[in-house]
């Protein structure tokens, strides 16, 4: 009893606390390091209890970074002990600590969920979890029932918990778990379950199912998963909000079947108002998805995005102190400005604010990718056919594509490269005017220089453009 009292301590004094974990790795207790002894209370004669708290300690020393994921007394003991702990014959809070353990440990290492996945047919054994309660009408008593039920959720919540671990990164194993017996509409159930536990697992492990290209194209459109995210991302709170976006980002790549009945179920507004969100991971997400969404889009939906937004609320995105939401917002930004129909659209319609968020960004201190990035939606207003008018009238943008073609950094001075391409190809209309103005802004010098650069895309792209000049 006093051990178990000592490990239970360790086991909560270990999670999460990197400083704690890296000490108790080098206590030693009569010349024995504490690991090894925690390793010994795995074995199978000890309690299980005792297992089990011994794996929890391990386990959390192992996620601080304190001992190793290849080490052998994580890979040969501790694993395996936690999946056992996830068999027919444990008691069902064992069943539940274990899966739970078992998820937190191998969450963000792929070689131990290769691992997990192949020890003792773990995939097979969690879906039992899924069977509780066996038959409510053989249970007389009351008590009992509540019980049972209560640890049906549990163990439901745990198996999604360990499902979305395992499925975190390998193809393989991802497959492996929608072909056990009724995974998806056990999943799909799991959305509009009443715990909210079981829903926030049942969207993670959608989540980490959803990284799958095959699977989206064939388990998500077969069980036409999108209907019931959609409702999860009614109103919910923000921690399954997080997660349910996240996932519909992936639905909404262009190669996803899910892709249309998602915009037509009112997609738009919703992700326009997760941009707004003070939570910065919803502002992300609702923008990345919007990105995804864009990209080869009809140009319907591209002014469909543009109008749900705002001009007001772009800006707002484009000055948002996270870089990532910044670069989703150019993304998306760059996608809406594809194809030369829409740039020319998009741009008679809100060209002097694009214009004006463009200027603001390469003026402002940011990042080499983000300016890169804006400096890319320059080249592709400059393949506009009426839009290209924009940039040769602005000398302020022009004078900052000069500066940046000179820049010591070669991706922003491809990317200007770019820009002066498309402004000054010859086969299209008004080409003379727009090259004899470039070349009085002394383009033509930076171009000659640059084709004796030796990064060679410079150089190419270089002799290409000076190629225009002289045709």
């Amino acid at each position: 009893q006093v051990r178990m009292q000592a490990l239970k301590c360790f086991s909560v004094l270990a999670f999460e606390n990197p400083q704690v974990s890296m000490t108790l790795v080098n206590v030693s207790v009569d010349g024995e390091l504490l690991p090894q002894i925690f390793v010994k209370m795995l074995q199978r004669d000890k309690p299980i209890e005792m297992q089990l708290t011994s794996a929890k300690c391990l386990t959390s020393m192992c996620r601080a970074g304190a001992i190793r994921t290849d080490d052998s007394c994580i890979v040969l003991k501790t694993l395996p002990c936690l999946v056992r702990m996830c068999s027919k014959e444990r008691l069902l809070e064992e069943r539940v600590e274990g899966a739970e353990t078992l998820a937190y440990l191998i969450e963000t290492d792929v070689e131990l969920q290769r691992i997990a996945s192949i020890t003792d047919h773990l995939i097979v054994m969690l879906a039992d979890y899924f069977k509780y309660p066996s038959s409510v009408s053989a249970i007389t008593d009351i008590k009992r029932l509540d019980h049972d039920l209560k640890h049906a959720h549990e163990l439901r919540q745990a198996a999604f918990k360990l499902y979305a671990s395992l499925g975190a990164n390998d193809e393989d194993i991802r497959k492996k778990i929608i072909e056990t017996e009724n995974m998806m509409d056990r999943i799909v159930n799991g959305l509009s379950e009443s715990s909210i536990k079981v829903r926030l697992a049942a969207v993670r492990c959608l989540h980490s199912l959803s990284r799958s290209v095959q699977q989206l194209r064939t388990s998500f459109q077969d069980h036409a998963v999108w209907k019931p995210l959609m409702k999860v991302l009614q109103n919910a709170p923000n921690e399954i909000l997080v997660v349910a976006s996240s996932t519909l980002c992936n639905l909404l790549l262009e190669f996803s079947p899910s892709k249309e009945p998602i915009l037509e179920s009112g997609a738009i507004e919703l992700l326009c108002s997760l941009t707004q969100s003070e939570n910065l991971a919803l502002r992300v997400n609702g923008i990345w998805a919007l990105m995804n969404m864009a990209f080869q889009a009809e140009q319907k939906i591209k002014s469909d995005i543009l109008r749900g937004l705002s001009t007001e609320q772009l800006f707002q995105l484009l000055s948002d102190s996270d870089v990532n939401v910044l670069m989703k917002t150019l993304g998306l930004l760059r996608n809406l400005l594809s194809t030369r129909p829409h740039i020319d659209h998009i741009m008679s319609t809100h060209g002097k604010q694009i214009m004006q968020a463009v200027t603001l960004i390469l003026e402002g201190e940011h990042n080499i990718e983000v300016k890169e990035q804006t400096l890319c939606i320059l080249a592709n207003i400059a393949d506009g056919t009426t839009a290209k008018e924009l940039i040769m009238t602005n000398d302020d943008i022009l004078q900052k594509i000069k500066y940046y073609m000179s820049h010591s950094n070669a991706k922003l001075q491809l990317a200007a490269m770019f820009c002066i391409s498309n402004l000054i190809w010859n086969e299209e209309e008004g080409s003379q005017e727009r090259q004899d103005k470039l070349r009085d802004m002394g383009i033509v010098d930076i171009l000659h220089k640059l084709s004796q650069s030796s990064d060679p895309n410079l150089c190419d792209k270089a002799k290409t453009a000076l190629q225009q000049y002289l045709a």
